[in-house]
């Protein structure tokens, strides 16, 4: 299995949906409703084991569901 299913800047951003999410009280379950995707994808997302990540049609909903700018998801710099 491959050792880096996600790139730093996939990890990054799903650490900072995470966050929201916990903050909100959500359970990933709760999350995938509002989200409109299947029960698990949350899981996957979070597990360093799944290639599953956010799109940007994801970040821009999980901006309206946690009422911030899509901005909260991403770095201030890039990643090199």
């Amino acid at each position: 299995m491959a050792a880096n299913l996600k790139t730093d800047i996939e990890a990054y951003v799903i650490r900072k949906v995470k966050e929201k999410r916990e903050q909100a009280k959500l359970s990933q379950s709760e999350l995938a409703l509002r989200l409109d995707v299947s029960n698990g994808f949350i899981g996957q997302a979070e597990s360093s084991n799944s290639p599953t990540k956010y799109n940007l049609n994801h970040l821009n909903k999980l901006a309206i569901i946690f009422n911030c700018s899509i901005k909260d998801f991403m770095p201030d710099e890039p990643f090199k």
